[in-house]
This record gives C-alpha cells, sequence and structure tokens, in this order.
C-alpha cells in the first residue's frame, strides 16, 4: 500500500478559482436555459399549442 503522507496538505489552501470560474459559468447557463424553457411554455400557452 502507499504510504501517504496528509501532514504537508493545509485545508484551504488550494488555489480554486479555476473552478469558481467554472461553475459560475454552469449556474449563469442553467439560468438562461430554465428562463428559455418557461419562456417557451408560456408562448405556447398563449398560442393554444
Amino acid at each position: 500500500m502507499a504510504d501517504h503522507n496528509h501532514s504537508e496538505h493545509v485545508h484551504g489552501s488550494m488555489d480554486i478559482r479555476a473552478q469558481e470560474k467554472t461553475f459560475a459559468g454552469f449556474i449563469r447557463m442553467s439560468i438562461w436555459v430554465a428562463v428559455a424553457a418557461i419562456a417557451v411554455l408560456v408562448f405556447l400557452g398563449l398560442t393554444n399549442a
């Protein structure tokens, strides 16, 4: 088994800017998709489709 030395890691020291940027983009895209889906449903409802 590999010997893992966990004493070198300091909690909260990792640079997570790339992950935060990716997550923000994912949330932004999810909101746009949800708004577009609601708009399509409202349009279909108004046109009695």
